[in-house]
């Protein structure tokens, strides 16, 4: 009975094993081993090892990034992981964002999450409001140093956001802020204005030319410090005299150029910096030059010398005349004068403190001015209207030559004797020099008003001032002292300093006797007693 039972058992069993080791397969599939069925365990094994050692890799990678960095995927702002789907930086998009300039039309379009949630920043609007601001009452009247904000004698009580704003009112007033550093456009909803950018040129437009970035136009303020400058071919270069240079002074036109010493002779140059062309030589027997000057509207040139007459001579027929003595007068010497704006009077200091005026057209003495001192210096102002006048004496005299009256006479400051005088083109300041080497500067307003403190006192020489010049907008004062090598100071006017790389380092000058400025500035002349005319391009004006 058992051998039935099992039979039928051991055959069920025998079936079972041959299931489990073999394997048919549909449709022509080869029939797999329990061999390779082996094999196939083994291999799905290392590759879940392998998954697995992946994933502690993976996992370890990860913990150091959070506790050292990120070593080994540096993370990118703003996007997030994609395989954990948790990121480190969060994008806050509910954030208000600005759109920047350089945005074009034509770029993508924001989503409709994003263009709901973008709102343009006005500049200049608080990003947000304190409500408890206007309802705070704050008493100015009571507390000192908060008095200062009244606008009122009787003002009390001002609520909190007043108060705030006048503090920022009274802060920016203490603080003002510079020019150059305030934006020339502003921005109107994150964009720049059309308008603004028409007018302004925009700021791309920098970029687009080759022309300097910084545009030096005529009226613009000359800075303090450091005179920017170039030496040029000397003036005289074509004709050098042989004698000092007492005289340089520049024709209206800027161009024509007289230099005139004591080797008697009158030259002629055409100054353009590069070659300077002579163009007439003039030989005075009898004279040698003291002085020599234009008039202001360039028909003539008044010429003198150490003699009791002087010499005319006229540009457009080329011819001189021999002016003097002045009736009446018994001055042995006319080498010392000036010239009107308006062209029509030469004032010749005389004797005993006598100022002699003489009519440009006619040549004969028209009247005469008297100091209490001997008369040293002289200098037009206000188109010819007026004169001033300095001596031994110690005093500055204005004159009124309309009346023919002193309007006002002050001790220069400091001075015992004026050897020096010079005006600006408009009459507004005026500079004197002593024998000492101080030189004051004055507005004329203040002291013909009796202010007799001048607004700067230069005493960089140390030797007697024999020259002053102003530029033509009075932003440059040169002062000359005849007595040393290398005595010439520029000082910058509107700041009432002193330019410190001048005279030039390592460049002689020799003993500097005159000079002068051209009509716009652009070239200085000077002439020293070597009988050379140094020549100068200043930088900062465009026209000479």
């Amino acid at each position: 009975m058992s051998l039935s039972q099992n039979a039928p058992t051991s055959k069920a069993n025998k079936r079972e094993e041959l299931k489990k080791q073999y394997k048919d397969v549909e449709d022509g599939e080869e029939i797999v081993s329990d061999d390779d069925l082996t094999r196939g365990k083994r291999r799905k094994t290392d590759k879940e090892k392998e998954k697995l050692q992946e994933s502690e890799v993976v996992e370890m990678k990860k913990l150091e990034n959070l506790i050292f960095g990120s070593l080994y995927s540096p993370v990118t702002f703003g996007k997030e992981e994609e395989e954990d789907g948790s990121a480190l930086f969060h994008v806050d998009r509910s954030a208000v964002r600005q759109i920047p300039d350089y945005e074009d039309d034509d770029d993508e379009e924001l989503s409709d999450e994003e263009t709901g949630q973008v709102v343009g920043i006005r500049k200049g609007e608080a990003a947000w409001e304190d409500e408890e601001e206007k309802q705070i009452n704050i008493d100015i009247a009571s507390v000192n140093r908060l008095r200062k904000l009244r606008k009122e004698e009787n003002e009390g009580l001002i609520s909190g956001s007043e108060y705030i704003a006048r503090l920022r009112a009274h802060h920016a007033k203490l603080n003002p802020g510079t020019d150059w550093a305030r934006p020339d456009s502003q921005m109107i909803d994150g964009e720049s204005s059309d308008d603004d950018d028409t007018q302004n040129g925009g700021v791309d437009d920098i970029l687009r030319t080759n022309e300097d970035l910084v545009v030096k136009s005529r009226g613009n303020k000359l800075c303090a410090g450091r005179l920017e400058y170039s030496k040029l071919v000397d003036a005289n270069a074509a004709d050098p005299s042989n004698g000092p240079i007492n005289s340089v002074h520049f024709h209206q036109n800027a161009q024509l150029l007289l230099t005139a010493g004591l080797d008697r002779r009158l030259r002629f140059f055409q100054i353009d910096g590069k070659r300077n062309t002579k163009i007439q030589s003039i030989f005075l027997e009898d004279c040698p030059i003291r002085k020599a000057a234009f008039l202001p509207n360039g028909s003539q040139v008044i010429v003198s010398g150490r003699r009791k007459f002087f010499y005319s001579f006229d540009l457009e027929k080329a011819k001189f005349d021999k002016i003097g003595p002045l009736v009446g007068r018994e001055e042995k010497s006319l080498e010392q004068f000036e010239v009107s704006q308006d062209s029509n009077t030469i004032a010749f200091i005389g004797n005993e403190g006598y100022i002699l005026l003489v009519s440009t057209k006619t040549k004969e003495l028209i009247g005469t001015l008297k100091m209490n001192g001997s008369v040293r210096s002289l200098a037009f102002s206000d188109n010819g209207k007026h004169l001033l006048s300095s001596g031994g004496d110690g005093q500055v005299y204005v004159w009124d030559l309309r009346t023919m009256k002193c309007l006002y006479k002050g001790v220069d400051e400091g001075s015992t004797c004026g050897t020096s005088l010079c005006s600006s083109l408009n009459g507004a300041l005026f500079a004197s020099g002593t024998d000492r080497g101080i030189v004051n500067i004055y507005k004329k307003s203040e002291f013909v008003g009796g202010k007799r403190k001048p607004i700067k006192t230069v005493d960089n020489l140390t030797s007697k001032i024999d020259f002053m010049k102003f530029n033509h907008d009075a932003q440059i004062l040169a002062i000359v002292s005849t007595m040393n090598k290398n005595s010439v100071k520029l000082v910058h006017v509107p700041s009432l300093t002193v330019f410190s790389n001048w005279p030039p380092p390592n460049s002689t000058m020799h003993y500097p006797r005159c000079l002068d400025f051209s009509p716009g500035s652009g070239f200085m002349a000077m002439g020293n007693a070597a009988g050379k005319v140094l020549l100068y391009k200043l930088h900062h004006y465009q026209n000479a």
